[in-house]
């Protein structure tokens, strides 16, 4: 069992930066793939980042290349998603995500954190 928090959500003017970060229960951070999604008010939830169980390879949407970034510290069984140049269109609730290495879902999920950016 894995289970994760997020937190650093907030609100925030366009053009700003908020960096999320996920705290992850267990000694076996290190065997999980981490990701990050969000979902918007009438909007399904969609991916934003991941990053591998290593952090040698990451995945970004498109939506937030260039401007976002995943990283982990898996002595720290936490995963970061630092956001730069924020748009109104990145306000969302952020979730935080576990997958094994090897399977094709993610399993386990954070309660979320908010994020608005204000225009």
């Amino acid at each position: 069992q894995v289970q994760l928090v997020e937190s650093g959500g907030g609100l925030v003017q366009a053009g700003g930066s908020l960096r999320l970060s996920c705290a992850a229960s267990g000694r076996t951070f290190s065997s999980y793939g981490m990701g990050w999604f969000r979902q918007a008010p009438g909007k399904e939830r969609e991916f934003v980042a991941a990053i591998s169980w290593s952090g040698g390879s990451t995945y970004y949407a498109d939506s937030v290349k260039g401007r976002f970034t995943i990283s982990r510290d898996n002595a720290k069984n936490t995963v970061y998603l630092q956001m730069n140049s924020l748009k109104p269109e990145d306000t969302a609730v952020y979730y935080c995500a576990a997958r094994k290495v090897g399977a094709d879902e993610y399993d386990y999920w954070g309660q979320g954190t908010q994020v608005t950016v204000s225009s």
